[in-house]
């Protein structure tokens, strides 16, 4: 049996203008901690914690002198909404405080509807409705599928 956990604390962005995204996310709406800064900032999203730290600063406790990749990352973080119509209303919300829309929202082959946007950094979140997600108190997700 290993010793880690099977659980998720936290995901870092390693941030080029740690103002602009705190200000980004600021503008969604979202909640900082107190104790963010200009050299690292959190938002609590449902009992994960978004961190951004200055990529310089990442890099060389992460990546060990490996060099960055261009353009995405590969990485997408999704934020799960109630209901099918919420999709839309987010991503709307999104792109009015200054997100890039990357995908309009549709209806998938698996049977939710999702749609995509970047924060000012590039960063890929996918807004999800799907059926089936249940959620805790906090809004973090406990189950999915049916």
């Amino acid at each position: 049996m290993s010793e880690l956990p099977s659980r998720l604390s936290a995901v870092t962005l390693g941030v080029l203008d740690m103002s602009e995204l705190r200000r980004f996310y600021c503008g969604l709406g979202w909640e900082e901690l107190p104790s963010s800064d200009d050299n690292w900032a959190g938002f609590l999203l449902g009992g994960v914690l978004l961190a951004l730290y200055p990529v310089d600063e990442l890099a060389a406790e992460a990546a060990d002198g490996a060099p960055s990749r261009a353009g995405w990352s590969g990485i997408t973080l999704i934020c799960n909404v109630d209901h099918r119509e919420q999709v839309d209303s987010a991503f709307a919300s999104a792109v009015a405080a200054d997100a890039t829309a990357v995908g309009e929202p549709a209806d998938r082959s698996w049977g939710g509807r999702s749609a995509y946007i970047a924060d000012p950094e590039g960063n890929r979140w996918e807004i999800a409705w799907a059926p089936g997600a249940q959620f805790d108190a906090r809004g973090a997700l406990i189950a999915l599928g049916g």
